[in-house]
């Protein structure tokens, strides 16, 4: 195997002979290849910190089943990934956890979501199979790095020119548009029946000329970022003169180029000499396309400013006095305290146990209000009829409180055992419902968890995770990665939320869930997101406590 500058850290020796001998095939030379096998004092993060001081390592593969020091790995890999690509396979994502989760945070945690927040945040480019892990190794250690988004397909062939459009786009790229000059270039020299728009099909008759100035052309282009160049053999054409003239049209162009070349046999080597002169080469565009995404994702991970996670000045003692001593659900009390401790509004609230009561405590806070049925052993209020909303007057606040009795002994409920009492809270009006959640991972501890809230949070599964402690720029991501995110920005004339504030508050629930290790399941549902400046305010909140030690490991107490 010739000497390269790509290494590979295999946990499994089988996989590593693999990809060890496929990587020669494609004559990516390597500069270390290490198999862990049943390692014992030797870890994965060992390994990286050695290959982040060896000058001959320029990208690092990874082939994963476990980690050694999980909690330890993210900090090691952010690091290193900014001067060196970090591709991984981590096997193992559709293995169920084994954890009962009655929140709906803990529903919603996937058991490979660590992994993924994991790699989105170290800036470790994930790999869904070692097929694909040599595409993305192709790419990174063949080319430059696209600058933008803008990609341009040439081709010979109408059919694969659409599947290559519909693969960027599906992607995340864009297609570029090319200048006045691009395309009177192309029309210069291009038959009539050519489409010389992007994606630019210069027709079955296309020869190794054709291509050389139509890649020169391209690439010249200041609004074209990288070119995925396709060739699917014609009779007349020679495989091989039309990689030597994409190659020599490519020569000094600091822009990726990458290549698909369909067929088997008959463009075998035709793609031997692409890859001899670094230009990666692909049987199918999906793959080409797939590839310099990955690309764009690291030369954006590359520019991202290097953030540390904000400490905010909070109330540790009243935090410590709420959780200390309790085990499961925290009553809601004990909630408000730990989350005013750390600056995280939720509105006033009474809990009582009678109709009048309710009212009187519904005068003191100022109606509207909303009744919510505090249940032992129930998480979601909504679907025992435990909450009632928008209530103004006394038939309305005492009678809610009479529905909310018949509703639960319907449902085969003892209200005289196990209502906790009821929850008078000042109703709000307005704003975007969504959630942020904490659940505990197995591995890697705590995550955080924000997206889409209200009752169809688990319908929805409009979410995503992210592993404290989470600095500015992750806690923006986490909110402009869900799906919803153009609602919270503003659409069809609604004003935007305020985002700044809710990022704010995910840094403030990551500060609390790592200082504070006892949180094992928390759900702020709905957090309610108001207009742009106008902050927010959380509606319900379940935060269930274990005893376990500063390290966030459990603790004897609960069979640790």
């Amino acid at each position: 195997l010739p000497a390269g500058q790509v290494a590979l850290i295999s946990q499994s020796g089988a996989f590593g002979l693999i990809i060890f001998e496929h990587t020669e095939s494609i004559g990516l030379g390597m500069s270390k290849f290490i198999s862990l096998g049943n390692r014992m004092d030797v870890t994965t993060n060992d390994l990286l910190e050695m290959l982040e001081e060896d000058e001959a390592t320029r990208l690092i593969l990874l082939y994963l089943e476990s980690f050694g020091d999980p909690r330890e790995f993210p900090t090691i890999a952010r690091r290193i990934s900014r001067k060196k690509p970090i591709i991984a396979v981590k096997s193992g994502r559709t293995i169920a956890g084994a954890r009962a989760a009655s929140s709906h945070t803990g529903a919603l945690a996937a058991s490979d979501v660590a992994v993924d927040a994991l790699f989105e945040q170290a800036g470790i480019l994930r790999a869904d199979s070692i097929p694909t892990l040599f595409d993305y190794a192709q790419a990174l250690a063949y080319q430059p790095l696209p600058k933008g988004d803008r990609i341009a397909i040439l081709t010979n062939g109408g059919g694969p020119a659409i599947i290559a459009t519909d693969a960027v786009v599906g992607a995340g790229l864009v297609m570029a548009s090319f200048s006045g000059e691009t395309i009177r270039t192309l029309e210069s020299f291009l038959p009539p029946e050519a489409s010389v728009n992007n994606p630019v099909d210069m027709i079955a008759s296309a020869g190794p000329e054709e291509y050389r100035r139509a890649v020169a052309a391209i690439l010249a282009d200041e609004a074209v970022d990288a070119l995925i160049v396709i060739f699917v053999p014609p009779i007349a054409s020679d495989p091989v003169a039309v990689a030597k003239a994409v190659s020599e049209a490519s020569v000094g162009i600091d822009k990726p180029v990458l290549g698909c070349f369909m067929g088997s046999e008959r463009v075998a080597h035709a793609i031997e000499e692409l890859e001899r002169n670094r230009i990666p080469a692909y049987k199918y565009p999906e793959s080409a396309a797939r590839s310099l995404a990955a690309m764009r994702r690291y030369h954006r991970w590359t520019q991202r400013p290097v953030a540390e996670a904000r400490t905010f000045d909070v109330d540790r003692a009243r935090a410590r006095r709420a959780i200390e001593g309790r085990t499961g659900f925290l009553d809601m009390g004990a909630v408000s305290d730990l989350l005013g401790a750390y600056g995280i509004t939720i509105p006033p609230f009474g809990i009582v146990r009678s109709p009048e009561d309710a009212w009187a405590e519904a005068e003191r806070l100022g109606h509207p209000v909303v009744l919510k049925a505090l249940v032992r052993g129930v998480t979601h209020k909504t679907d025992i009829g435990g909450v009632k909303l928008d209530l103004r007057t006394s038939y309305e606040v005492k009678g809610g409180f009479y529905e909310i009795i018949d509703s639960l002994e319907r449902g085969g409920l003892d209200p005289e055992k196990d209502l906790e009492g009821v929850m008078v809270q000042r109703m709000v009006h307005g704003g975007k419902e969504t959630i942020i959640g904490v659940v505990q991972d197995p591995m890697f501890g705590p995550l955080v968890m924000f997206g889409m809230g209200g009752i169809y949070v688990e319908v929805l599964k409009d979410v995503a995770f992210r592993i404290p402690p989470l600095t500015d720029l992750d806690a923006r991501e986490l909110v402009e990665s869900i799906r919803g995110y153009p609602i919270l920005k503003g659409i069809r004339g609604d004003p935007p939320s305020d985002v700044e504030a809710t990022i704010d508050v995910l840094q403030r629930v990551s500060q609390m869930v790592v200082e504070n290790p006892e949180i094992v399941e928390m759900d702020l549902n709905p957090f309610v997101i108001f207009r742009e400046g106008e902050g927010t305010t959380v509606l319900d909140a379940r935060i269930r406590v274990e005893p376990r030690d500063r390290k966030g490991h459990a603790s004897d107490a609960v069979g640790g």
